[in-house]
C-alpha cells in the first residue's frame, strides 16, 4: 500500500490550505455559525472553483477524482480549518445522484460540482439507530408518479438544501433491506415541511416532514426498490469523509496542545518541561497516528470489494470514535480551564470531534457492525 499522496492530491491540499487559512478565519466560522444559513455561499462557491467539490466525483460524472484518498484529503483540510461549508451533505446526496442514469440527476449533480446548488441526504428516521435498512416513510406508487408519507430526522443542512434526496419504502417491513426507493425532491416541493436547528458544534440540522408529497416518476433514482445498496455505499464515502475531518482535527488540536505546553510557564518554566505531560503528550501523537492508519486503510479499501471495503470503514469510524474522545479530552485538559472557553477554537475541535462520532453511527455501533460482517454467512 502506498502512503504518499499523488502530486495532483498534494496541489489540492496545498491549495485548500492556502485557501482555508487565509480566507476562513476562526472569527468567521464563529458568526457562520450563529447565522441562518450556517455557512458561506461566497466560500461555498470559490472552494467549488479550487475543486474541492469535483474531487469528491469520479471524471466519468464531471468530476476531478472521486476516489477514497481524493475524499480524504479534501475533508482532512476541512477539518483542520474548522470549515463549517456543507461539504458532507452535497457528498452523500452526490454519491446516490452519480449511481442514478437519468439525464435530470446527471444535471443535478453537475449543479452541485460547481455550488451553484446545495444538496442533501434526507434518510435517517427517529427510529432508525442508525440502521440503513430502517426506512418507515412510505412511497405509494400512483398513476403519474408517487406519493410519499412520512418524517426524517438529523438532516444535515435540511433547512438550508434546495434538493432532497430521500429514502422511501416502496415495499416491505419497516426494516427489509429490499424494498426501500430513493427519490429527488426540491426543497419547495407541497407537503414537504422542515424545521431546522443548530447543533452543539456549529453546524446544522433539521427535521423533514413529508404530507402527502406527490413527485413525478422521473424523481426515482435507480431501479425500484434497489436503493439500499446506493445508501450503502454513499453513506460509506460520507464515513470516510467524517474519518478524515476527524483525522484534520486531532492534527489542529495536537499542534494547538503542543504550542500551550510550549509556551505556558509555571513555576519558571514551560509546562512542556514536566514529564507527566510529556508522557501524556507521547500517548497521544500514538493514538492521532492510529488514527492516521484506520483513515489511510478506509480510503485504500473504498472502491473494493464490498465486504472488505464495509469491515475498513465500520473499523475506521470505531478507532475515529474512541480516539476522538480521547483527543478532545485530553487537549482540553492540557489546556486547562481556557480550553473549556467558547473564544478559543480548541472548544469548538473538541465539540466537533465529539458529534462526528454520533453521526452515521456511532463507535459502539460500528464496533458491532464490524463483528457482524466477520462472522460466516
Amino acid at each position: 500500500m502506498h502512503f504518499t499522496h499523488t502530486d495532483e492530491r498534494r496541489m489540492l491540499a496545498d491549495t485548500l490550505q492556502r485557501y482555508v487559512s487565509t480566507q476562513c478565519p476562526f472569527a468567521m466560522r464563529q458568526r457562520l455559525a450563529a447565522s441562518a444559513e450556517g455557512h458561506s455561499p461566497t466560500h461555498w462557491r470559490a472552494l467549488a472553483e479550487l475543486g474541492a467539490l469535483g474531487a469528491l466525483f469520479d471524471e466519468a460524472h464531471g468530476g476531478l477524482g472521486g476516489h477514497g484518498f481524493d475524499i480524504a484529503v479534501v475533508f482532512e483540510v476541512l477539518g483542520q480549518g474548522l470549515v463549517v461549508e456543507p461539504f458532507l451533505p452535497n457528498l452523500l446526496a452526490g454519491s446516490v445522484l452519480a449511481q442514478s442514469a437519468h439525464p435530470a440527476h446527471a444535471a443535478l449533480l453537475s449543479s452541485l460540482m460547481q455550488g451553484e446548488v446545495l444538496a442533501t441526504l434526507a434518510h435517517e428516521e427517529a427510529d432508525s439507530h442508525y440502521d440503513p435498512a430502517h426506512v418507515a416513510t412510505r412511497a405509494t406508487r400512483e398513476a403519474e408518479g408517487w406519493c410519499l408519507q412520512g418524517a426524517k430526522a438529523a438532516v444535515p443542512f435540511g433547512a438550508q438544501a434546495q434538493w432532497l434526496i430521500l429514502s422511501a419504502r416502496t415495499q416491505g417491513e419497516v426494516a427489509d433491506t429490499d424494498g426501500i426507493g430513493l427519490f429527488a425532491l426540491p426543497a419547495d416541493t407541497p407537503g414537504l415541511r422542515r424545521t431546522g436547528s443548530p447543533t452543539l458544534d456549529g453546524s446544522q440540522t433539521a427535521t423533514v416532514h413529508l404530507d402527502q408529497v406527490r413527485l413525478p416518476a422521473s424523481a426515482l433514482i435507480g431501479p425500484e426498490g434497489r436503493g439500499h445498496a446506493l445508501l450503502e455505499q454513499a453513506i460509506g464515502r460520507g464515513i470516510l469523509a467524517l474519518c478524515a475531518e476527524a483525522l484534520g482535527l486531532m492534527e489542529a488540536a495536537k499542534a494547538a496542545t503542543i504550542t500551550h505546553l510550549q509556551t505556558r510557564m509555571q513555576f519558571g518554566q514551560p509546562l512542556a518541561r514536566f514529564q507527566a505531560l510529556q508522557h501524556r503528550m507521547a500517548s497521544l501523537l500514538i493514538e492521532v497516528e492510529q488514527a492516521r492508519s484506520a483513515v489511510v486503510n478506509a480510503a485504500a479499501a473504498l472502491d473494493g470489494e464490498r465486504l472488505a471495503r464495509e469491515k475498513a470503514l465500520s473499523a475506521a469510524k470505531h478507532s475515529i470514535g474512541r480516539i476522538g474522545t480521547l483527543v478532545a479530552e485530553a487537549c482540553v485538559q492540557l489546556h486547562g480551564g481556557i480550553g473549556m472557553t467558547w473564544e478559543l477554537p480548541l472548544a469548538h475541535m473538541a465539540k466537533r470531534l465529539i458529534l462526528i462520532d454520533h453521526q452515521l453511527g456511532d463507535e459502539d455501533h460500528h464496533l458491532a457492525r464490524f463483528i457482524a460482517l466477520g462472522q460466516p454467512a
